[in-house]
């Protein structure tokens, strides 16, 4: 008989909560249904606590501060049973807006730090859909449940400016959810979990302030989308997969995906949405509250089509670079290089100036390559690579790779003699004690660049077979003339 399979401590969280939100509604209003309630908000905080604690996030700051907003939610909810139901308190504010006003800040500022941690430095893109969200349903917020609220100002003051907090906390509150999830760098079942949450909580916050302010809600609904919230936010922070939610996300996170889109053109159609809603309910239209959130998210479209602008200028940019250089040594890679000698060669026509190649081959590569393996072989050539382009600084010189161990070096403006002593320096600092020959063409003003760099490969040739670690010139006048020697910069290897 097979072991029954043992559940996993976020798998017996999440079950536990499904079977207690079923009790809930089937329990009628009073004593039981509130301890059952405060039951579930309490042990969301010691579950988001227990998973914090259970895979140790490297940054977990952030869940320590979900956990204490979610401490001080269940908090409000346990005197809200407290204070209202039980010992019938009628005052308002009260102990209960103490702790949901403080929960707000604590729930936004962690999901800030995780946004912050996944995409380290600015979050233009981030922060942009952030603001179009944030103004499309501050604008429902306003319409609903936030002039209600004001209304209440001129009378009692507290109450206005408590009020007013929760729609506020909420749109907040959304705003940074969008950032965690356009900044994670990967589709986790812990970023799900914790979308699903803030969600819920933010549904059925807006549901309390609706029945509170019209009165026409079952509050049943209400604690059945708090009791979704709170076993969401437990068992995202019990999955294994939440320590690399804050992890840094690659830049391809940074792409415009068809949901993204989706929900910020939903969300830029709130504002108009908002207004036919008035019309159809037969209410007095908000019309500077419109025109002000259109204004603001035309602003924001636009300066979302900027970045993405840029996003594309860089994106074109590296895509260029990349066509054009070695992507092992980030020289110029032989294409490049053809093209750069002909635009030298086209100068050095107009100038009158000296053009000078040179092949430059490492000696014993081969035997480096096989004896030490490729990854060595690889670093050679980076190592080699950056000491040259560091020597060549300053000179005017293009280095470039030819291929496999060969470089390219194209001087204009620079004599034969001139570009020779460049190589001697260049012997000084190759990377682990190597060396390499070098061949070495001037051109004649008249030969096409296939020609000037073959006679570089020939001098290059006679540079091998006088024994390697030397440079040979190749002559100008007679290119199937054997190249004249040079003495060595070091003794063959």
């Amino acid at each position: 008989m097979p072991t029954p399979r043992r559940l996993l401590p976020w798998q017996a969280f999440a079950a536990g909560g499904a079977v207690a939100a079923l009790i809930g509604l089937a329990l009628p209003p009073g004593l039981p249904n509130d301890v059952l309630f405060a039951v579930v908000a309490l042990s969301a905080v010691a579950a988001t606590a227990a998973g914090t604690r259970l895979h140790r996030p490297q940054r977990a700051s952030a869940w320590w501060l979900l956990t204490g907003g979610l401490l001080a939610w269940a908090l409000g909810d346990v005197s809200y049973a407290v204070c209202y139901t039980w010992l019938g308190w009628e005052a308002f504010p009260s102990v209960p807006d103490v702790f949901y006003v403080l929960a707000y800040p604590l729930i936004a500022v962690a999901m800030l730090r995780m946004a912050r941690q996944a995409r380290p430095g600015a979050d233009r893109e981030g922060v942009i859909d952030a603001a179009i969200l944030a103004v499309g349903f501050g604008l429902l917020s306003w319409t609903f449940l936030v002039r209600p609220a004001l209304a209440e100002l001129p009378q009692d003051l507290p109450a206005g400016l408590v009020s007013l907090a929760y729609p506020v906390g909420d749109v907040v509150v959304l705003a940074m959810l969008v950032r965690v999830l356009s900044a994670a760098g990967h589709r986790s079942p812990a970023a799900a979990l914790l979308g699903a949450a803030a969600v819920c909580m933010l549904t059925a916050d807006a549901m309390w302030q609706y029945a509170d302010a019209y009165a026409t809600l079952d509050d049943t609904w209400v604690d059945l989308a708090f009791t979704a919230s709170y076993v969401l936010w437990g068992t995202a922070a019990l999955h294994p997969s939440m320590r690399r939610l804050s992890d840094p996300s690659p830049t391809s996170r940074h792409e415009f995906s068809t949901l993204r889109l989706v929900v910020l053109t939903a969300a830029s159609l709130l504002s108009p949405g908002t207004l036919a809603l008035q019309l159809a309910l037969g209410l007095p239209p908000e019309g500077w509250a419109v025109v002000l959130s259109s204004a603001v998210l035309f602003v924001l479209v636009v300066a979302r089509m900027a970045a993405l602008l840029g996003r594309l200028r860089e994106q074109t940019a590296l895509l260029g670079d990349l066509a054009r250089t070695d992507p092992l040594t980030g020289l110029l890679n032989r294409r490049s290089a053809d093209a750069e000698l002909e635009r030298l060669r086209t100068r050095a026509r107009h100038e009158g100036s000296a053009l000078v190649v040179a092949l430059l081959d490492l000696d014993h590569f081969k035997t480096f390559n096989d004896t030490l393996g490729h990854p060595a072989g690889d670093r050679l050539l980076v190592g080699a690579a950056s000491a040259w382009t560091a020597a060549l600084r300053g000179s005017g010189v293009q280095l470039a790779r030819w291929g496999g161990e060969e470089f390219l070096l194209v001087s204009c403006g620079l004599g034969a003699d001139r570009v020779e002593q460049l190589l001697t320096g260049l012997r000084a600092v190759v990377p682990e004690g190597q060396t390499f020959s070098a061949g070495l063409a001037r051109w004649d003003g008249q030969e096409d660049a296939v020609h000037l760099v073959a006679r570089a490969d020939r001098a290059l040739y006679a540079a091998k077979h006088a024994g390697r670690d030397c440079t040979r010139t190749a002559p100008t006048a007679q290119p199937t003339a054997q190249p004249t020697a040079t003495e060595p910069a070091h003794p063959a290897g």
